[in-house]
């Protein structure tokens, strides 16, 4: 009888560990379920910001395109080695087409003779003149490639400005699918795009085999349904998953970004380090039976039996009788072995939690620097490539190449010493302005202290490095006697919100004559305002000097935005 309650009472010690046990069991399970659904849709976002980004990329080629002489007045012998000059620089795409209005391709970067195919039928061609914009197509199979592609396509206007056609541009799907392959960091680890009705066109793994299927209307109407977001369910490999699904937006509104993990691989660390508790537990716990069976007999039945015999002695008038037990007691031993023990799991339970606190302190880490690492690479090289793409001839152009992605890394820096919070107005002109100085007083800034936000240091820096590279080849800067006055204030826009607006006067250089042909330079200011920032640019050449107005809406932020040593510098 005494055994067995010395064998519940073990048994009773032991039901703090098992509770421990499961209670850590659980937490631990419902943070990775946390970690591994927030990655899945940042992932999915990722992935979205991505073909975003290249979408984005596509507009600007289709633009330079359109704009290109040989193409607007449909000149094929001329339109066809354009297009394949350009199409080199273009990895991501297997064609380039220009079509008539009723379909028959012009020309396009494989030398195809006139009229040799029609994109007539293709989706993306109507949608392309019924919104008479840059509009995106669905999968397909190229007709002139032959293979898995998703097109893009805008209208283009001849020189009387009327429709000339539509030109086109095919993403080759394998290396599209290549290219986002590079956002899957952990094994078993799917990536899925489909078009707006449901086909497939990137799945990693197993690009060839799922590109072109399209998805049963049940999954269909779940993505439909549910919107961004994470869910578990059923892979398309029959495997369970957690699932981040994102919508791209603009051209690419109705495509659908998954990215699943699965489940048994997300958990498989989880599920070894249980099964190992759970062994040490028992095991423990038969060490502990077989130790209170010895330890039993020997320090408790023994000691109880004479403490007996002692009492029976008593009891029958025999007050001479003695146990003869001597030394600490074996029940405080006893007592001592059992706090010995819970000192002990308390311990492993403590070292434990540190490690699970430690573990997912540093995954929430490594995912945030992860993330942010590859924002603003995307961000960098997207606009270097845009620089790449675009730059065309000689060493003089390579030289240009050269010296606007120095400006861009000139930019860079200054955003790098504020912590990418932004930069001062003021900041960005004297690092592009810096090398033209030299203790000179030819160079006046003038205007309030403005506070920018990351994608305006770049695009106004862009524009000033292209001003200042112009005014010391052809300009001001050439001369010594040159001056350049930069002036700027914040005014009320007509839509109530606030704009910059920024005047570059040179005098005292060269006579200045308009251009024959507005250069990519041009082009470059033109399209770094007004694309990336919504902003207008009005170039007046000015015998006696040129002069440029920036006007440019501010988006809603405060100096707060900086670093507190950029406040410091501002204030």
């Amino acid at each position: 009888m005494l055994t067995r309650r010395i064998l519940a009472l073990v048994a009773l010690a032991l039901t703090p560990a098992l509770a421990i046990q499961g209670y850590n069991e659980y937490a631990l399970r419902a943070s990775r379920d946390a970690a591994v659904r927030s990655d899945a849709l940042g992932t999915a976002r990722t992935v979205a910001t991505d073909l975003g980004q290249l979408v984005q990329s596509l507009h600007q080629v289709l633009d330079l395109v359109g704009a290109e002489e040989a193409v607007r007045l449909k000149e094929a012998g001329a339109c066809t080695a354009y297009l394949g000059r350009i199409i080199g620089r273009l990895p991501q795409l297997s064609l380039l087409a220009v079509a008539e209005p009723d379909g028959h391709v012009i020309c396009d970067s494989r030398g195809s003779p006139p009229g040799l195919y029609s994109n007539g039928e293709r989706a993306y061609h109507k949608r392309a003149l019924a919104s008479d914009g840059f509009v995106a197509g669905d999968f397909v199979i190229g007709l002139r490639t032959g293979q898995p592609a998703l097109h893009f396509a805008q209208p283009v206007r001849g020189l009387d400005d009327r429709l000339a056609g539509v030109i086109v541009a095919s993403v080759d799907l394998t290396r599209l699918s290549e290219r986002l392959q590079t956002v899957l960091r952990d094994p078993g680890t799917t990536l899925t795009v489909t078009d707006r009705d449901g086909t497939i066109l990137v799945r990693r793994p197993d690009q060839e085999t799922w590109a072109g299927r399209k998805l049963s209307p049940e999954r269909l109407s779940r993505l439909m349904r549910d919107g961004e977001g994470t869910h578990s369910v059923e892979g398309l490999d029959g495997r369970e998953r957690i699932v981040g699904v994102a919508k791209p937006g603009g051209a690419l509104a109705g495509f659908h970004v998954v990215i699943g993990r699965d489940r048994e691989t997300a958990f498989m660390d989880i599920d070894a380090a249980t099964n190992r508790g759970v062994t040490l537990i028992l095991l423990g716990a038969l060490l502990a039976v077989l130790a209170t069976l010895l330890a039993g007999r020997r320090f408790i039945e023994r000691p109880v039996q004479r403490l007996l015999r002692g009492a029976a002695a008593w009891q029958g008038g025999d007050l001479s009788a003695r146990t003869g037990m001597t030394g600490r007691s074996e029940f405080g031993r006893l007592g001592a072995a059992f706090d010995a023990m819970a000192t002990t799991l308390q311990g492993r339970e403590d070292d434990l939690r540190s490690e699970i606190a430690r573990s997912r302190r540093m995954q929430e880490q490594q995912t945030t620097m992860l993330h942010e690492l590859n924002h603003r690479v995307k961000n960098t090289l997207a606009t270097v490539q845009s620089l790449a793409r675009q730059a065309r001839g000689g060493e003089a152009q390579a030289a240009q190449l050269e010296a606007r992605i120095l400006a861009l890394s000139k930019t860079h820096d200054l955003l790098t010493r504020e912590d990418w919070t932004g930069a001062s107005l003021q900041e960005v002109l004297d690092s592009e302005l810096a090398p033209y100085r030299n203790g000179v007083d030819h160079i006046t800034l003038d205007g309030p202290q403005v506070p920018l936000p990351p994608r305006y240091v770049l695009a106004i820096g862009m524009t000033v490095h292209e001003l200042t590279t112009n005014a010391a080849k052809y300009g001001a800067l050439s001369d010594v006697g040159g001056h350049i006055r930069i002036t700027w204030r914040l005014v009320q826009g007509e839509g109530g919100g606030r704009h910059l607006r920024l005047d570059w006067q040179e005098s005292g250089g060269p006579s200045v004559e308009p251009p024959q042909r507005r250069g990519f330079g041009m082009r470059l200011i033109a399209g770094g305002m007004q694309r990336e920032l919504g902003g207008e640019v009005r170039l007046t050449f000015d015998p006696t000097g040129l002069h440029c107005r920036l006007d440019v809406p501010l988006e809603s932020f405060q100096a707060t935005m900086l670093s507190p040593l950029a406040q410091a510098r501002i204030h």
